[in-house]
């Protein structure tokens, strides 16, 4: 029976792709390309010890499907026998679960408003208050991606995983494990936001409370849950930029400003584009589950453009801030032509594009499928640079 379906297969190295082509059906690695109108059968590394009949019908049923794999397997002419299954550390699966790539994504803005305040609100540094501002803001960070991966995978969105998947359905963890510990880190989250407003201001909740509602309800809440309404990109743009400057900027000078808020923008443009280099790698899913995100409203071609603006548009909204004020308002904080040094991240925003460019016929197929997660690399880089300019700025007033 197998061989009618199967006649060969080749084994990878551990963790790479096990494939195999039939008269049937025509496999390639996950490293090689898509698969169009054919059968396309890979093995995760979750998968548990199947025995024949059902390794068989694994394979048989699965159309189009790429998944990791780190399992090997041999496919001889009678029997599909499981021979290794890679072990995963405990540290790596909850590595894995948190996805700490997108930590930039909430942790810059925290940077960039407390060198802000140091800079422009004439304070000098607290330190304790920006590690407490910091890592509350990954703790929620961290459980908001939890509670996501939870989400997505109880309502099928999240069938096979993706390189920046979390732990969920991957099955490295269980669903009462991701529960735990996405409790577990929102009420650290939460608890030093409240220490932060215990020693500085109860005001700090105006930007504190809405952050976590926004972070909860983002995937949370069933009909009313923010990402499957178009608002995601909005929930991102407040809770990984604006609020996040604003709230840093607040723990440092006790006083509430335009100018984290405004400066931040491009950094918050950079975080939508995060989400919505995902959201249009999902238009497909997202559709068939009745979600309605940006990039599933506007659709492929429309994505491309919208994704071009994001990650382009940081840099003409730096210039329009450097510029405008300077000639126009003179009254108004203008940011310093430091800032200029961001154009050194332009080759990461060109490469970017070109990967968005190529995304039907790529020449690493996981170039498109892993763009949200090189688009928070840019991110971290364009938010470094800001942060650079700033202190830069600071230097370049004392000594002059």
């Amino acid at each position: 029976m197998y061989e009618d379906r199967y006649d060969s297969c080749w084994l990878l190295s551990k963790g790479e792709m096990i494939h195999g082509s039939g008269r049937n059906a025509d496999a390639y690695p996950w490293q090689g390309r898509h698969c169009a109108n054919e059968e396309c059968c890979c093995v995760h590394r979750s998968l548990p010890v199947l025995n024949q009949k059902q390794m068989y019908l694994f394979f048989v049923n699965l159309h189009s499907l790429k998944l990791y794999c780190s399992v090997i397997v041999r496919l001889s002419e009678k029997s599909i026998e499981m021979i290794e299954e890679q072990k995963i550390s405990f540290f790596k699966k909850w590595w894995i679960s948190l996805r700490p790539f997108s930590f930039p994504a909430s942790s810059m803005p925290v940077i960039f408003g407390t060198v802000l305040a140091y800079a422009y609100g004439g304070e000098s540094i607290h330190v304790g208050y920006f590690l407490l501002a910091f890592f509350g803001m990954v703790f929620l960070h961290a459980g908001a991606n939890v509670l996501n991966d939870i989400i997505d995978f109880n309502k099928g969105l999240d069938k096979v995983p993706a390189p920046v998947s979390g732990g969920v359905v991957r099955r490295l963890i269980t669903i009462k494990e991701a529960r735990v510990a996405s409790s577990i880190l929102f009420s650290i989250g939460a608890l030093m936001g409240i220490a932060l407003a215990y020693m500085t201001s109860w005001w700090l909740l105006i930007i504190g409370v809405p952050g976590i509602f926004i972070g909860i309800f983002y995937s949370l809440g069933g009909k009313i849950a923010l990402k499957y309404h178009a608002l995601g990109d909005l929930a991102v743009f407040l809770n990984f930029g604006t609020l996040g400057a604003l709230g840093a900027w607040f723990v440092q000078t006790g006083t509430f400003s335009w100018v984290p808020v405004i400066w931040a923008l491009p950094m918050s443009m950079l975080v939508i584009g995060i989400l919505h280099a995902n959201n249009w790698r999902d238009i497909k899913s997202d559709r068939e589950g009745n979600i309605y995100t940006i990039a599933s409203m506007l659709g492929d071609r429309a994505s491309l453009q919208y994704y071009g603006y994001l990650i382009f548009g940081p840099f003409f909204v730096v210039l329009s801030l450097i510029l405008i004020p300077y000639f126009a308002f003179p009254n108004v904080p203008f940011m310093p032509f430091t800032f200029g040094i961001v154009i050194l991240s332009l080759p990461m925003a060109l490469r970017l594009w070109q990967k968005a460019l190529q995304r039907k016929k790529p020449k690493n197929p996981i170039d498109f499928v892993a763009l949200d997660g090189a688009t928070a690399q840019f991110n971290l880089v364009y938010g470094l640079l800001c942060t650079i300019a700033l202190v830069l700025e600071a230097v370049i007033r004392i000594w002059i």
